[in-house]
């Protein structure tokens, strides 16, 4: 992130009274670096105990809707930061050889300690020009077809396939319309059931409707504490529901959107742990964490064959989601009444 950005992003309302704590730490450790200050340290250690203090209150009770703002961090890692930390060797592979390059998905080969494996992921951008060349993480269909290329080669060569999942959903524009983004979509859902190698999906921010589903079908499905994952984004719900979006924060509770939710319910695997107040602020740690949770589910699907993979995968799916069966009492049909008088003439 550039400083320009930095001083321009003062954080969300609810982390303000942390953030200036935070502040007049810093102004007091720079006293003290420069003019050689003793006596103030006890008023240092004091207000770092009364910070972490307020963090712990701030970020151990917050809303779905304050987690879906901190999805949303300019300053959150992406994809391409996760894959810095946690592969070796990593090798970036481009395009869909249908139509062109979108930089809204990025993939290739890299080693997860000793193992090879293919990674793809949604990406944002850090600035503004950065942010509209990658589409502001929202593929277009040759950004899908390009992950599903790079995922029919993963299984030639059986290599375990990673996906970051972080995108408000997919493009919906025309033109991405014209060129298919909605059978994009669908072929990477049915392929995606198909590969006969081990997917583990990770979603790192944002997991919007069917643009996160697209690169989300997998063995296994991780989720980092203060992402969100859903059919629409509260926006959009509160709009349609509410006919206000200003209700977004309404909207995000209704939609059980947030990681512990969804795991309560049996959708993601496992809730990966973030540092106190998000994955911003020690991006070395939430990617040491997650490095952590891939290489424990690799061990789990790694010994199974291929069919058992796909018999696992299949059955994951299929145990989404809760159902009621009643069965009604049989009603005897109403007798028709008929006027006797038209009825005899």
């Amino acid at each position: 992130m550039t400083t320009t950005e930095t001083a321009v992003f003062k954080g969300f309302d609810f982390e303000k009274p942390v953030m200036d704590l935070e502040q007049q730490i810093q102004e007091l450790q720079a006293i003290v670096k420069q003019n050689g200050v003793v006596g103030i340290t006890d008023e240092i250690r004091a207000l770092q105990d009364r910070c972490e203090e307020l963090k712990k209150e701030i970020y151990g009770g917050l809303t779905p809707w304050q987690r879906v703002q901190i999805a949303r961090h300019p300053r959150r890692p992406y994809s391409l930061d996760y894959i810095e930390k946690i592969f070796g060797e990593f090798h970036e592979l481009h395009g869909d050889r249908h139509f062109s390059e979108d930089k809204a998905i990025v993939g290739g080969v890299g080693f997860l300690d000793e193992m090879p494996v293919l990674v793809v992921g949604h990406q944002k951008g850090r600035t503004l020009q950065d942010s509209m060349a990658r589409n502001f993480g929202m593929p277009h269909p040759e950004g899908y077809r390009k992950a599903l290329r790079l995922m029919r080669l993963a299984a030639r060569f059986s290599l375990p396939i990673v996906t970051f999942i972080d995108t408000a959903g997919a493009y919906p524009g025309i033109g991405a319309e014209e060129r298919g983004q909605a059978t994009a979509i669908a072929e990477n859902l049915r392929e995606m059931a198909e590969i006969p190698v081990p997917i583990v999906c990770c979603i790192i921010g944002e997991g919007g409707s069917g643009g996160a589903l697209a690169i989300g079908v997998g063995n296994r499905l991780l989720m980092l504490e203060n992402a969100w994952y859903s059919v629409i984004s509260p926006e959009g719900c509160a709009s349609i529901l509410y006919r206000d979006a200003a209700k977004a924060p309404e909207a995000a509770r209704a939609l059980k959107l947030t990681a512990t939710d969804l795991k309560e319910l049996g959708i993601i695997d496992e809730l990966v742990p973030e540092p106190l107040g998000g994955a911003h602020r020690d991006a070395d740690v939430t990617a040491a964490n997650l490095k952590a949770a891939l290489k424990k589910h690799f061990e789990d699907l790694l010994p199974l064959s291929p069919e058992k993979l796909l018999d696992q995968r299949y059955e994951k799916f299929r145990a989404i989601g809760h159902f009621q069966e009643t069965q009604s009492k049989s009603l005897k049909p109403a007798r028709r009444k008929t006027n006797k008088a038209s009825a005899s003439s």
